[in-house]
């Protein structure tokens, strides 16, 4: 039986909460890596809910300070249609201060691991994710207009860099295929504690929505669809209905069955909570959405030869090895290309862009 800590708290005294998720559920940090992961879907301003909060951000990274890991790396891979670099959004987003100085670009390093080959043969995924001794996942407590909840086990969305997020969405066609996506990539590297933002909740067609909630919590558990099933459960949906912890249930990953968690704090059904419509159906079909993800796909980097120098710069720093240099300008490979902005961002006489 798994365990699920539901604690009062609000963004000023957020320590004192995290401090009773880490007597809960110790961790043996030192000497260890360890990866912080927040939700940082974009940029955005704190108040707007849209990402984790830097408040439980920066009391996370402290906590973990006093364990005395040997090193700490605080990322993400922004969402599919952010088209800024990932500092951009840590910054506007307060994150970047609230990593104390262990943030990570952790976009621009990653490895390619076999994928589950219904949806796509291989996946890159941010080496850090694989490499890291302990994963500290900090979803947000929010609606989403394709799976229904934004929670655990949609946070290890963001370990996939670039423009193959948008690539596997339009591979799973329908939203019951994309709930079992959601899973095989959970299930590359299962984080091992979850603390979840709940202090202000989002409803409503998530997981940018404007419609924001008071809750008051944080939430805490150690096995992510048992987290899951406490937020879905709160937000008044039923979780044995959600297609992704079903399918985490018959993989062996955990009980959504809310009599088979053990709950410390008092579970609420949060009052008139707006789940978004159809479960995903409008969204996964809608022709702006499908016109954005091809979009996002078709980009390329583009080198401009005259300011180019074949320095070689873009071709060492391109984490899945999509360029080359067979004469005086880098060539791409779309084939493996995940549009991560790497070369754009790493290239010294600013001689790529993306087109």
């Amino acid at each position: 039986m798994h365990t699920v800590l539901i604690h009062p708290t609000s963004y000023e005294d957020v320590r004192e909460a995290v401090e009773r998720v880490f007597q809960t559920f110790p961790l043996d940090l030192e000497g260890k890596t360890v990866l912080i992961k927040p939700n940082a879907l974009r940029a955005s301003r704190p108040e707007e809910g849209i990402v984790t909060h830097p408040a439980v951000l920066r009391a996370v990274v402290e906590r973990v300070e006093r364990e005395r890991p040997a090193r700490i790396v605080v990322g993400d891979n922004p969402g599919a249609f952010d088209y800024g670099a990932n500092e951009r959004v840590f910054r506007e987003t307060g994150l970047m201060d609230a990593a104390k100085g262990y943030y990570s670009n952790i976009g621009l390093d990653s490895t390619r691991v076999p994928f589950h080959p219904e949806f796509m043969e291989s996946v890159s995924v941010s080496r850090i994710v694989l490499e890291a001794d302990v994963v500290i996942s900090l979803p947000k407590f929010k609606t989403h207009g394709l799976t229904v909840i934004t929670g655990a086990i949609k946070n290890s969305y963001g370990i996939l860099p670039g423009a193959q997020k948008a690539r596997l969405h339009k591979a799973a066609g329908t939203p019951r295929r994309f709930h079992e996506l959601l899973v095989e990539v959970f299930r590359l590297r299962v984080p091992d504690l979850f603390i979840v933002d709940a202090v202000t909740g989002m409803e409503g067609n998530g997981p940018a929505s404007p419609d924001l909630r008071p809750i008051g919590r944080i939430l805490a558990g150690d096995n992510a669809v048992a987290v899951d099933a406490v937020i879905a459960h709160m937000m008044g949906c039923d979780p044995g209905a959600l297609r992704f912890l079903q399918r985490a249930g018959e993989l062996g990953l955990g009980d959504p069955a809310l009599d088979r968690i053990r709950i410390l704090g008092d579970l609420v059904r949060l009052e008139g909570y707006k789940l978004p419509p159809l479960s995903g159906e409008a969204n996964m079909n809608n022709e702006q959405i499908q016109q954005l993800f091809e979009a996002k796909m078709s980009l390329r980097p583009q080198v401009d030869p005259a300011l180019c120098t074949a320095c070689g710069t873009c071709v060492d720093h391109c984490p899945v090895s999509a360029l080359s240099m067979p004469e005086d300008l880098p060539q791409v490979d779309p084939a493996l290309c995940i549009t991560c902005f790497c070369c754009q961002e790493m290239c010294p006489e600013k001689a790529i862009a993306l087109g």
